[in-house]
């Protein structure tokens, strides 16, 4: 699914394999090395891709889905722990994706599928922990200090 190295102290550098599903990917890393705050940058390319959008107006989600090979031309996140169980890595990454017109549209990403490479760099926050919390005006889950 992937390969690591950890380059510097809780600094680690990632490939993931062709083909696999982005967000999935890494929450095995981040559970593998117990990463519960840190960021989340990368660059690669994708065949499929889900961007979820939040319109504040109605506090609802709207879900887009794109079939095309696109370039991921920034990918940015962070970890933190999941609102309903903080042992687990709950990970918010927005992501800029060009098309072949060298349009660009992007996201929160729910689910992208790499077809080519995908190359990321995850810092560990080291031995901090950032929790969640449901927030009722605006309906998001924002960071529990």
């Amino acid at each position: 699914m992937y390969q690591y190295k950890e380059v510097s102290p809780h600094l680690y550098v990632l490939s993931l394999d062709n083909h696999v599903e982005i967000v999935e990917a890494l929450t095995a890393f981040c559970k593998e090395v117990n990463i519960l705050a840190g960021e989340i940058r990368g660059i690669g390319a994708i065949s499929e891709a889900t961007f979820r959008f939040l319109d504040p107006a109605t506090k609802q989600y709207v879900d887009k889905t794109f079939t095309e090979q696109m370039e991921i031309t920034n990918l940015t996140g962070n970890v933190s722990g999941r609102p309903d169980d903080p042992t687990l890595p709950y990970l918010h990454i927005h992501i800029t994706a060009s098309r072949r017109d060298y349009t660009c549209v992007g996201g929160h990403l729910l689910s992208a599928r790499i077809n080519g490479a995908c190359e990321l760099v995850v810092e560990d926050f080291e031995d901090a922990w950032l929790g969640r919390r449901k927030d009722e005006e605006t309906g998001l889950n924002l960071y529990k200090f």
